[in-house]
C-alpha cells in the first residue's frame, strides 16, 4: 500500500519538480559577461600596477636607486617571517667523495645547508692546476628533471673547469636529486600562508652556493660568474642583480618583464618567478638594469618553444638597461645574443660558446691562447647515479617547513570572552584583516541585462560593475513578497547550484547567485592560478578581491531589496573561506553565513599538502600567521556562522 502511494506521488509531482530543476539550471548557465572579460580585466589590473623604471641622469643617482631597491627586495620580499632567521644562520658545508673526472680537472661532491635542515647537493669542478686567484662560476639549471646531470650543464661545467674556472654545479629545488613532490614549486606558497617567504629557500640556495665558492682559497672575488637556462636564467638574474658579489652573468631564456608576461601568457612564471609583492618594488626591467655596470649577456632563442621568445622578450629589457649601462660608460658590458640554431629552448653549443666568449673577454682579457670554442667533452659525461650526492634522510622541503611553521600559528590576541572584550577585539582585528587581504570597498553599478517570468516567480540577469576593475555576473530569482535574500557562491560556479537555488526559491526566499573573481563565468580559462600569483606579485590579493566583491554585492542586494537581511551561502572550501573573510571584514553587509564543505582550519591546506594551482586564494600571504577559522568566525559574531556537514 505504501509503495503504491509513493509511486502515485512521484508520478504526480516528479515531472514538475524535474522541469523546474531543468529550468533553473538552464538560466544559471546563461552567459552574462564576455568570454574573455575577466582575463582582460585581470591583465589591465596587473599592468597598471607594475612599476616602471625611474628616469635617471647620472650613474651616481642610479647607484643610489639600485642599492635602495636591492635592500627593499631582500627585506620586504625575500626575508619575511622566519626567513629573517634563516638569513643569519651559519652555513654548514660537508665535503664528501671525489670522483674520477677528465683531463685537467677533478669533481668533488659536496652538500651545504641553504637553511637549517634543507641540504643542497652540489658538485665542485676544480681545475687540477691552481695557482693564485682564479675565476669562480655558479652553474644553475632550470626545469630539467636531470638537474645537475643534464648533459648540456655538465659540458658547460667541464669546459669552464678546463679553462681554469672553479665551478659549482648546484641542484635546483624540485629537479634532479630534489625532484620530489614536496619540492614542487607551487608548494612554496604554503610558507607564504604562514607569513614566511616561500622565495627564501630559492634565494638562500644560490647565496650559500656563492658563499661556498668564495670561501675557496683560490677564489677571485673580482671574477664571479652565474649562468643557467630557463629557470636557471631566472635564478641567474635574480641572484646577480641582488648580490653584487656577482661580477658577470648570462641568463639564458630565463625571464621577461611582467608587462611582457601579461601579453604573452606562456611567459607567466612559477611561484618563485612571481613572488608575493615583488612587483610593488621592481619589475625584471629593474633587475636587468641593476646589473650595470657589471658584465651581462642576455641570451634568448628566436623560436623558443617554451617561453621568452627573443622577438618580444628581449627588446624591453635592453631598452630599460642599456641607458643605465651608458651612464656608467659601460654600454659594451651589456651584450645580447639571439640563438637561431636550433633556436628552440636550449643551452646548446651556440649559446654555450657565447658564454665562453663572455668569460674570456672579461675574466681572461689579453690571454692569447684562450678560445671560446667548446672543448669536446661528451666522453666525460657522468650518469645521474654517479653524480648523486648523499643527503640526510630527513631533508627539509617546502611541506615540512610549512608544517613546522604552522604549529605555532596563528599568533594573535586571545579570543574575546565578554561582549565588551569582543567589540574592542573585533575593531582591532577587523582592521588588521582588511589590511592583510588588501580588501577594497567597491562602488557598484548594476545593469540588468535580461529578465524572465517563469512559473513561481521572476528571474533577472545582472552585470555588476565593481569600481573600475571588475565585472561580475549574477542571476537573481525572486518570488512573491520575499523578506530575505540568500546570496550563493560555489567553488564549481553558479552552474552547479540548481538544487540549492530551487530549495531556497521554493521556500519563498529571494536568491542571488554570483560568480566572483576566478569562479564560474569569472574563471580565467587557462593558467588562472598563474594570474593569481601575478595579482599577489603586484601587491594585491585574490582573496581580498573576492571578499570585496562579495561584500559590495551583498550591500547592493540589501539596499535594493528594502534592506533585506542577506545570508551568504558558500559551497566548497575555497568559496567558504571567501564567505568567512567577507563577513569577518564587514560587520554590516552579511547577516548570516552558511558554509558547505568548509575547512575546519587553514592548517588543513598545509596538512593536505595543497598547492597554489589548486586553490590560489587560500595562500594569502600571512593569513594563517594572524587568523585561522576560529578567529574569522569570532569576527562574524554575533551574526551566526553555520557549518553544514556534507
Amino acid at each position: 500500500m505504501f509503495r503504491t502511494k509513493l509511486v502515485i506521488f512521484l508520478l504526480l509531482h516528479l515531472p514538475s519538480a524535474v522541469a523546474a530543476q531543468v529550468e533553473i539550471a538552464k538560466h544559471l548557465q546563461r552567459e552574462i559577461i564576455a568570454a574573455r572579460q575577466t582575463l582582460e580585466e585581470t591583465e589591465r589590473f596587473c599592468a597598471t600596477r607594475v612599476p616602471r623604471l625611474p628616469k635617471v641622469t647620472s650613474a651616481e643617482q642610479w647607484q643610489q636607486i639600485a642599492d635602495r631597491l636591492r635592500q627593499r627586495v631582500l627585506d620586504e620580499v625575500v626575508f619575511r617571517g622566519k626567513a629573517a632567521e634563516w638569513r643569519t644562520a651559519k652555513t654548514k658545508v660537508e665535503w664528501l667523495e671525489e670522483i674520477p673526472a677528465g683531463p685537467g680537472y677533478r669533481i668533488k661532491k659536496v652538500r651545504y645547508e641553504a637553511l637549517p635542515g634543507l641540504w643542497i647537493p652540489a658538485l665542485l669542478y676544480e681545475p687540477q692546476k691552481l695557482e693564485g686567484k682564479v675565476p669562480v662560476y655558479l652553474a644553475v639549471n632550470g626545469h630539467d628533471r636531470n638537474g645537475k646531470a643534464a648533459p648540456y650543464k655538465q659540458i658547460r661545467c667541464i669546459n669552464l673547469a678546463k679553462r681554469g674556472v672553479i665551478t659549482l654545479n648546484v641542484e635546483w629545488l624540485g629537479m634532479g636529486q630534489l625532484n620530489t613532490d614536496n619540492y614542487l614549486h607551487y608548494r612554496m606558497n604554503q610558507l607564504d600562508l604562514c607569513g614566511t617567504s616561500g622565495l627564501a629557500p630559492f634565494y638562500l640556495a644560490m647565496k650559500r652556493g656563492l658563499d661556498l665558492l668564495l670561501q675557496h682559497k683560490h677564489a677571485d672575488p673580482e671574477r664571479v660568474a652565474v649562468s643557467g637556462l630557463s629557470g636557471g636564467g631566472w635564478q641567474t638574474i635574480f641572484i646577480s642583480s641582488l648580490d653584487t658579489r656577482v661580477t658577470l652573468c648570462n641568463p639564458v631564456a630565463g625571464y621577461s618583464s611582467y608587462l611582457t608576461r601579461i601579453r604573452h601568457h606562456k611567459d607567466l612564471g612559477d611561484s618563485e618567478q612571481t613572488p608575493c609583492d615583488l612587483a610593488t618594488i621592481v619589475d625584471y626591467t629593474h633587475l636587468t638594469a641593476m646589473m650595470a655596470p657589471r658584465a651581462t649577456l642576455l641570451t634568448y632563442n628566436i623560436k623558443d618553444n617554451c617561453c621568452f621568445e627573443s622577438g618580444y622578450a628581449l627588446p624591453p629589457l635592453v631598452a630599460a638597461a642599456r641607458p643605465v649601462f651608458r651612464l656608467f660608460s659601460k654600454e659594451k658590458n651589456l651584450r645580447t645574443h639571439v640563438n637561431v640554431d636550433p633556436g628552440t629552448h636550449n643551452y646548446e653549443l651556440d649559446n654555450r660558446q657565447q658564454f665562453y666568449r663572455l668569460i674570456g673577454d672579461h675574466f681572461f682579457p689579453g690571454q692569447k691562447d684562450y678560445s671560446f670554442e667548446e672543448i669536446p667533452s661528451a666522453g666525460e659525461l657522468k650518469t645521474a647515479q654517479r653524480l648523486t650526492v648523499a643527503l640526510p634522510k630527513k631533508n627539509a622541503d617546502f611541506h615540512t617547513l610549512a608544517l613546522a611553521l604552522a604549529q605555532s600559528l596563528p599568533r594573535t590576541l586571545p579570543l574575546p570572552k565578554t561582549e565588551d572584550e569582543r567589540a574592542a577585539w573585533q575593531k582591532t582585528q577587523r582592521r588588521r584583516l582588511v589590511e592583510l587581504v588588501k580588501l577594497k570597498a567597491y562602488p557598484i553599478h548594476a545593469e540588468m541585462v535580461g529578465e524572465k517570468e517563469i512559473a513561481g516567480g521572476k528571474i533577472q540577469f545582472w552585470k555588476l560593475q565593481l569600481g573600475k576593475d571588475w565585472t561580475v555576473p549574477a542571476v537573481e530569482f525572486s518570488a512573491g513578497k520575499a523578506t530575505e535574500t540568500v546570496m550563493m557562491i560555489a567553488d564549481l560556479g553558479r552552474k552547479s547550484l540548481a538544487d540549492e537555488v530551487k530549495k531556497s526559491w521554493t521556500a519563498g526566499r529571494r536568491v542571488l547567485v554570483v560568480d566572483p573573481f576566478y569562479f564560474g563565468e569569472c574563471r580565467i580559462a587557462s593558467r588562472d592560478f598563474l594570474f593569481a600569483l601575478l595579482v599577489s606579485c603586484v601587491g594585491e590579493r585574490p582573496l581580498g578581491i573576492q571578499a570585496g566583491q562579495v561584500n559590495a554585492i551583498a550591500n547592493w542586494a540589501r539596499k535594493k531589496n528594502k534592506h533585506h537581511k542577506v545570508t551568504l551561502s558558500a559551497y566548497g572550501p575555497r568559496t567558504s573561506l571567501i564567505a568567512l573573510v567577507a563577513a569577518a571584514a564587514d560587520a554590516n553587509a552579511i547577516a548570516a553565513v552558511e558554509l558547505h564543505g568548509a575547512l575546519g582550519s587553514l592548517k588543513e591546506v598545509i596538512q593536505q599538502n595543497r598547492s597554489v594551482r589548486e586553490m590560489p586564494e587560500m595562500f594569502c600571504f600571512g593569513l594563517l600567521a594572524s587568523f585561522d577559522v576560529a578567529q574569522l568566525t569570532a569576527l562574524c559574531q554575533p551574526r551566526p556562522v553555520t557549518v553544514v556537514k556534507e
